[in-house]
């Protein structure tokens, strides 16, 4: 591997951080991040995110890079306009979280240690209950969509970057692996005061619906920017 390629696959690794960092994947993630109350949590939310968004560009953009085709605009535009779509769902799903919530505090055991607990009964009436409080799937998920919605821009970066089809495969993966870090990194940043205020119900509560309220305000936005600035209505 000659050290022209490897320095095409650093700047790979570095674009996929900076790609993480976008506003779009970072408010739709934290939507998730923020029903946490671990840090670990929190970044492995990242972590599942990236992968799916890997999963997405590698398949899909190997797929048109091996036919030789692009995605039509209106169909690249279209993703565009269903990832605002899944924006708006995921902060309308977190303004309201609290109100499918029955939380309340109560003694929890862990062996011999004894500690006050907030608990939820969205699912059950019972005190026998999963300590996961991040969905791993929906990170999985949003990661998934967020890479069909992303795969025109990676093809057309690859095809202009690499000059086999076998250097694409390796400069896409490289590309997850920063998307990866970088979300990694992100949700942690995000995780980091919704794990602080974890014993702090109200201050959770509102900042989990701030969250919230910015992540749908910024889909609308994004929705509108789509369909009305980029012309995809009028493609339609």
């Amino acid at each position: 591997m000659g050290t022209s390629l490897l320095s095409v696959l650093a700047v790979a690794f570095v674009l996929g951080i900076k790609h993480a960092t976008e506003p779009d994947h970072v408010i739709a993630v934290s939507t998730v991040a923020s029903r946490t109350k671990r840090l670990g949590s929190a970044c492995l939310a990242g972590v599942f995110w990236g992968i799916g968004h890997t999963a997405t560009l590698f398949s899909i953009g190997m797929i048109l890079l091996l036919l030789k085709q692009e995605i039509p605009e209106k169909w690249a535009m279209s993703l565009e306009f269903l990832v605002g779509a899944m924006i708006v769902y995921l902060g309308v799903g977190s303004v309201f979280s609290y109100k499918k919530r029955k939380i309340h505090v109560h003694p929890h055991a862990h062996g011999e240690v004894v500690h006050n607990h907030f608990h939820s009964h969205e699912r059950t009436e019972t005190h026998n209950h999963p300590h996961q409080d991040v969905s791993y799937a929906k990170s999985l998920i949003i990661g998934l969509v967020h890479g069909l919605a992303g795969s025109a821009g990676m093809v057309l970066l690859t095809m202009s970057t690499v000059t086999s089809v076998w250097q694409a495969a390796v400069y896409i993966l490289i590309f997850g692996a920063g998307t990866v870090l970088g979300m990694f990194l992100c949700t942690m940043m995000i995780g980091i005061p919704f794990v602080l205020s974890a014993k702090k119900s109200g201050l959770h509560q509102s900042l989990t619906r701030l969250v919230g309220g910015i992540s749908t305000a910024f889909g609308c936005y994004y929705m509108y920017q789509v369909g009305v600035t980029e012309g995809l209505f009028r493609l339609w």
